[in-house]
């Protein structure tokens, strides 16, 4: 390693850490010097024999001290130094007396001996490159006195063939010494390349983290814009929808009609927007059922028949007996989606959506004769806001959403949607849902009111509103908005801005002897007060079966999960006059 190396001292703290780390070492440091006394028992003076196993006693204890001072010690890989020069020095008593063995045992009366000795050297010298490649240090500290020492007993005795072997040992010394570099380079780019990993799952997650921030920022700003955008969109639907009804057979009712189409497409890219944050939210929960597509078809032909119409194209919707296991409304949306972007993005052609049973699935097909979609584009045309050659962002050419609703939606319903496409030929979006056969005839579902919409009100139909409802919003357009529209229709409205309004107007009904019908109220209110809360405790301590009916300009996740806990009906900002009037009679 280069000392430049930004892992050099990693490395080494990790393989220090993993030398004490080994386990056992009493086979070597115990179990072989005991054998060697047995062994040379009778054939070397006792009290040397004795004195050197002591030795290799004393030494061993050190060693095993070491280790557990080591691995008692917090951090101690921080400052491998230190530990490694004394590791070192313990690995230089163990070469000392192994080296010791050779100049005092070898010259024993007994050939078989003397080669036990030899080859215990250096066998030992070249097993230990397996257990000390961690710390080539400790490992040249042991191996050079060990051999070296041997060596040198051996030169020094007259006899020319163990001056031969001492040479031996002395050319091999060096073939040790580099076994053990090469056995180190190999341990450490092994320890170097496990760091390497870890730094780039390290790496990889804090990306991940980065992204997901990203995305939880991003939908945070999508709530508090589309909060604050709906506030005054809400009261302008209110107001419009009143204007409008006052203008009836007057000119500028014209006008009128145009500026509440206006605020309605502007509704309409808000709600789309909303769908992203309930579906990010997860307080969309699928309802399956068996799903006859043929009806869907038919609703979807209802829908954008007239579209294509207005675009000179054909929209061919292929009646069809199979039914599939979705969630009818879900589904509806998905499909949906993909028409209303197959129509948007033809110019010529038409539009084919056909169904085809494949064992226990059901692809449904979404044909065009379109531009067509570019390889590099077929994954981000799911992404949000991302719309192929509108760099101005046209706002005639929609938001961009509808296909990463349908990405959403796909995953919610595990229905994986697949995209084909070539340029100037069209696309093909198709949607794999499990097949299922027809049901018994059945009630219909009462859905929940929290991912459906509320049925609109028909015009010229007298609906059963509520005579007496209380307001409690603390914008103060947003409560004359909701009072002139619900006026006009004959119903008496008291409004409040906060808790203190809303307790004095309930005690007032009481002390007149009158009651309210309805409480409608705000969901966020001035000073980050809780509407849902607020709405809770009002009936609890007035009217506990007043029935309650929360709007809210709100996207944020959370808040829309605790909307829909509550149970307690809701409607998303801006809503519609004839939204309103509907859903204040079905409370009732």
């Amino acid at each position: 390693m280069l000392p430049s190396d930004p892992y050099a001292q990693r490395v080494k703290a990790q393989a220090l850490d993993t030398f004490f780390g080994a386990g056992e070492r009493l086979f070597s440091t115990v179990v072989i010097p005991i054998c060697i006394t047995w062994a040379f028992w009778g054939w070397v003076d006792q009290a040397v024999l004795i004195g050197w196993f002591l030795l290799t006693l004393a030494v061993a204890a050190a060693m095993e001290l070491l280790c557990w001072a080591y691995r008692k010690t917090p951090a101690a890989s921080n400052n491998y130094p230190l530990w490694g020069r004394r590791l070192s020095w313990v690995f230089l008593s163990q070469g000392l007396y192994t080296g010791a063995a050779g100049m005092l045992f070898f010259f024993v009366d007994s050939f078989a001996l003397r080669i036990f000795l030899l080859f215990w050297i250096v066998g030992l010298s070249v097993a230990a490159v397996g257990q000390l490649a961690y710390w080539l240090e400790g490992y040249f500290a042991f191996t050079i006195p060990a051999l070296g020492m041997t060596a040198i007993r051996l030169l020094l005795d007259e006899n020319t063939e163990y001056k031969v072997m001492a040479g031996l040992l002395l050319v091999a010394l060096p073939s040790v010494i580099g076994f053990g570099r090469h056995a180190e380079k190999a341990v450490f780019k092994s320890i170097r390349q496990g760091f390497e990993n870890l730094d780039l799952v390290e790496q990889l997650r804090l990306e991940k983290s980065k992204a997901e921030a990203a995305n939880r920022d991003k939908t945070r700003f999508l709530a508090a814009a589309s909060h604050d955008l709906r506030q005054p969109l809400h009261a302008i639907a209110l107001f419009g929808a009143v204007l409008e009804k006052d203008l009836q057979g007057q000119p500028q009712h014209t006008n009128a009609k145009r500026l509440m189409r206006a605020v309605n497409a502007l509704g309409t890219s808000l709600d789309t927007m909303l769908d992203v944050s309930r579906l990010d939210a997860g307080v969309i929960e699928p309802q399956l059922e068996a799903v006859a597509l043929n009806q869907a078809f038919q609703s979807l032909n209802q829908v954008f028949a007239s579209f294509a119409d207005e675009k000179g194209l054909q929209l061919r919707l292929r009646a069809s007996p199979l039914w599939v296991r979705s969630d009818p409304h879900l589904l509806q949306r998905l499909l949906a989606n993909l028409v209303e972007n197959a129509v948007k993005y033809t110019t010529q052609g038409g539009v084919l959506v056909v169904a085809r049973p494949r064992g226990p699935s059901v692809w449904v097909d979404v044909i065009d004769t379109g531009a067509g979609i570019a390889p590099e584009h077929c994954e981000s045309i799911f992404q949000e806001f991302y719309q192929i050659d509108n760099p101005g962002r046209d706002r005639t050419r929609g938001l961009g959403i509808g296909l990463s609703i349908v990405r959403r939606l796909s995953a919610l319903l595990n229905h994986p949607v697949e995209l084909h496409s070539l340029p100037g030929r069209g696309s093909r979006f198709r949607v794999k849902l499990p097949a299922a056969g027809a049901p018994r005839p059945a009630l219909a579902d009462i859905r929940d009111a929290h991912i459906d919409a509320w049925p609109t009100a028909q015009p010229g139909l007298a609906l059963p509103l509520p005579r007496r409802v209380l307001l409690v919003d603390d914008e103060a357009d947003i409560g004359d908005a909701v009072t002139a529209l619900l006026s006009a229709h004959g119903v008496q409205v008291a409004t409040a801005r906060d808790e203190t309004q809303a307790i004095a107007a309930l005690n007032k009904a009481t002390s007149q002897n009158t009651r309210f019908d309805a409480l409608l109220c705000d969901y966020r209110l001035a000073g980050g007060a809780d509407g849902l809360d607020l709405a809770l405790r009002l009936r609890q301590r007035f009217a506990p079966g007043m029935p309650l009916l929360l709007v809210t300009g709100e996207t944020s996740p959370e808040r829309l999960q605790n909307v829909r806990d509550a149970k307690i009906p809701v409607l998303f900002k801006p809503v519609s006059a004839e939204s309103l009037l509907a859903a204040l009679a079905s409370l009732r």
